[in-house]
This record gives structure tokens, sequence and C-alpha cells, in this order.
């Protein structure tokens, strides 16, 4: 029997129905597997055994009775920090000192407490949610599962790492730049990142997401339908839609997919990464697709615009600390951010303005293509102590080249692994539709991992000396 930590949330259902296992037994082994990994990952926040220990003794008992309130009743899940829950400060990743508990669960939170998941916790993330990196000056440094000398990536991190371990199948990040899907990359995991509009959030802003972060295509999908149930606090969000996410099937034959493998700008592609999704693109081919061969969308002017755009809106939020709780923050934040009180509110326009003109670049594929597949991200690994791939506050942001265009176009992307380097890293392939096709990037991912066909393969707790 598969250990019960590395079970999908699709057999821990089936189990619950056919008597095979409680939410309890399923509680119980996570609290002891969790006790030998988290003192050397640091991926969790606000977790507190006893109580999910509780929840999980509730949720057996309806089981018993035959009697689940919601299609999750009993699986356990994680949140990222950001992401409100009722009666949890969210100290943004960053120790400013003591923070009132949030009012109310946002909205991924409250569509997945309707349908009765269990909260092991909620999972770390770097200052502010502005580095691709596990090291937040509240949480920590997390570390890589893999490999813990290694970095997570960010800032969906904590997540990235809870899920690459086994603390439960279901997990949720947010993405403004590739936030849900590098980490997914370097952790071996599969993140995805919807439509915007698609996962209502609160709060919103151009290009930020909330996404599954998930050991299959599968759960991913699962969680699709709770999470995209709509919800007003978001004004980005899409029309309520009726789709059936756990239906993958796909026939990709005659489907045009676009081959991207520069990005444009940022980081030179690693030549195992590069090979990665070659190969994954000759799955496809052999499935019945038709690879065509595109040039990057993104820029030099568009990162660098965007960079400048993010720099002023990061010392806004600066501006308005006291000294004191300035100091608190990350120095790379602070080095990074310095920038942006001398940015004037012209160049900060067109700075934004970038974000229109990725935008427009990104669309414009789908004239030609159904899809793309593309790196998720351009290394594949960097060490556990930087705060970014270059750990260069002045160039932050040149390893999210393949993912950052999708998010200020709004298309669907998603990262899978496809493999490992020869030290054993994971390689990450992106997969990438236009606006509003959630559901086929979800099927063509689905297909991909099929003929990928790895061998199951998850990091081990480090044994105790």
């Amino acid at each position: 029997m598969t250990a019960l930590h590395l079970m999908t949330a699709t057999q821990l259902l089936d189990a619950y129905r056919q008597k095979r296992l409680s939410p309890l037994d399923v509680a119980e082994a996570l609290v002891r597997h969790i006790d030998r990994w988290e003192p050397h990952l640091n991926a969790l926040y606000g977790y507190h055994p006893a109580t999910f220990l509780e929840a999980a003794r509730a949720s057996s008992d309806r089981w018993v009775r035959g009697e689940p309130r919601g299609p999750l009743d009993g699986v356990p899940i994680t949140l990222k920090e950001l992401i409100a829950t009722r009666g949890t400060p969210i100290p943004n990743g960053t120790g400013l000192g003591q923070q009132a508990p949030a009012a109310e669960d946002a909205p991924p939170a409250a569509r997945l407490a309707e349908d009765d998941a269990l909260l092991l916790a909620k999972t770390t993330c770097p200052d502010f949610g502005m580095l691709s990196s596990g090291r937040s000056s509240f949480h920590g440094t997390t570390r890589n599962p893999w490999r813990l000398d290694c970095n997570t990536g960010g800032s969906s991190s904590g997540a990235g790492a809870a899920a690459a371990a086994g603390y439960g199948p279901l997990h949720v990040g947010t993405d403004i730049g590739g936030s849900v899907r590098l980490p997914a990359a370097w952790c071996g995991v599969v993140g995805f990142k919807p439509t915007q509009g698609r996962i209502p959030i609160d709060p919103y802003y151009v290009g930020r997401c909330a996404g599954p972060m998930t050991r299959s295509v599968d759960d991913a999908a699962l969680m699709m339908t709770a999470l995209a149930r709509t919800d007003r606090r978001d004004a980005t969000r899409l029309p309520p839609e009726s789709i059936d996410w756990t239906d993958l099937g796909l026939d990709v034959s005659g489907l045009r997919i676009g081959v991207m493998l520069e990005a444009g700008c940022g980081l030179p592609l690693d030549d195992e990464i590069a090979r990665a999704v070659e190969e994954a693109a000759v799955h496809l081919e052999a499935a019945g697709a038709t690879l065509v061969p595109l040039a990057p969308v993104l820029t030099r002017e568009m990162l660098d615009g965007l960079d400048r755009f993010w720099r002023t809106r990061q010392w806004s939020a600066l501006e308005a600390l006291t000294l004191e709780q300035r100091e608190r923050v990350l120095p790379a934040i602070l080095a990074w951010a310095d920038d942006g009180g001398r940015i004037s509110g012209v160049e900060a326009v067109r700075g934004f303005e970038q974000t229109l003109a990725m935008r427009r670049a990104t669309e414009a594929v789908f004239d030609d293509v159904d899809a793309v597949i593309s790196p998720t991200t351009p290394n594949v690994a960097f060490p556990v102590d930087w705060v970014s791939p270059t750990n260069d506050p002045q160039q932050p942001f040149e390893h999210i080249a393949y993912t950052v265009p999708w998010n200020m176009g709004e298309q669907p992307a998603l990262s899978l692994n496809a493999g490992f380097s020869r030290e054993g890293m994971p390689l990450g392939v992106q997969l990438i539709g236009p606006r509003f096709a959630d559901h086929r990037v979800l099927k063509l991912a689905k297909t991909l991992e099929t003929r990928l066909a790895l061998e199951p393969r998850w990091p081990s707790p480090p044994v105790a000396q």
C-alpha cells in the first residue's frame, strides 16, 4: 500500500468511502511524518497538530456515519501564509511586530473550508511575497526536500517544499510572476496558475492568482472544483462557469503546440532543462500534435519596465513603515526597493505600460498555436541561502522570463516535472494556453504526465543522527 503521506486526494477519498482508512489515520501518519521532516525543511506556519487531529477525528466520525459534509471532507490541505484564514495573523513573510488575526477567510480558504478539507497549516513565504526564494525575515529559511542545501524558489516556497515532502496531497500558492510555477519546478511538483480571475482572490492585483500545488495533475484538477467557485470580493473574477474539472481526457491530434526554448532575456537556459522540454514536446508530437518553433515573447525593455514599476510599488509599502519596522525587512528587499523612491511617476507609469506590452505579445502567440511548451525555470537549482538565482538585488527577475509574461497576459500556465538532472534535481516544463482555456491546459498536462510515465520518486526525510 502507498505510504499515507504520498496518497493522492482521490486515493484518500476512495479509501474513506470504502472504510479502509479514516481521516484520523491519515492525520496521525502526517503528524509523525512532519515531525521527521519539518526540523529540516521549515515549510510550515501556524501549524497546530492538536487542532488538526481534532478536526480529523470529527471528520472520521462523519465518515463512520456515512455522512461526509463536503466533497473534500477529511483531505489535508495547506494554504500559503498570504492567503487569509480567520484567526491567524498574516505576517507577509516579514517580522513587523504584533499583527491582528485575519477577520475572515480569503476566497481560496473559504472555498476549501466549504468542502470540508482539513487545514493542516499555512506555508511559508519570503518578505512581501517578492522573492523567488525560501528566505524570509519572519519565517527563516525554507529548504528544498530534494537537497537541503538547495533553494525551493518562491514565493510559494513552503507550499513547494510541503508538496514535495508529502505534507498531504493538496496545497495552495499564489503567483504574480511565477510564484506557484517556479517552486513547483524546483521542487518537482505540479503548479497551476489559472487565467486571472478563474480562482477568486483577495486582495487582487495585476497578474496575481492563486493556484494548486500538488503531486499530480489529477489532484490539481480536483482542487479546481473548489477553488474556481465565484466570490464577489474579487472584482477581477470570471463569470461562473460549469466545468467538469476532473474530466481530463484529451485527443491532441491536430493541436499545434508552440515550442518556446528561448526566453528573450534573463538567465541562459541550462542544457538539461532544454533537453527535458524537447523530449516532452516529442511526447506530445507522438500523441498527434504538430510542433511549431516559437520566438520568445519577452524583451529586455518589458522585464526592466516591470522591475521599475514593482520597485516603486514595493517602496510605497516600505515608506509606510517606521524606521524600526523597516530594519526588520530582509536586506535584499530593502536594497532592491530603495531605487523605487527615486523613480519618477512618469517612469513608473512607463514601467506599468510594459505589462500591457506583455499582454499584447502573449495573446498574439495564440493566433498561430493552440498551446505552448517551454521551460519553467532557466536553471536547475541554486543555493539555499541565496535570495534569487542571481543573488543580486539589482538583477532580481532574470529567472522569471519564462513565467512572468503569462501573468501579465493572464493566460493559464502549468509547471510539470519532466524528469531529473544528473544530480537528481527536478526539471520543470511549462504548458501554456490562451486565456480561459484552463481546462484544456490541465488536460494537456495530464496527457504529458501520462506519456512521460515517470517512476514515482519522492524525497525521504533525513535519518536522525
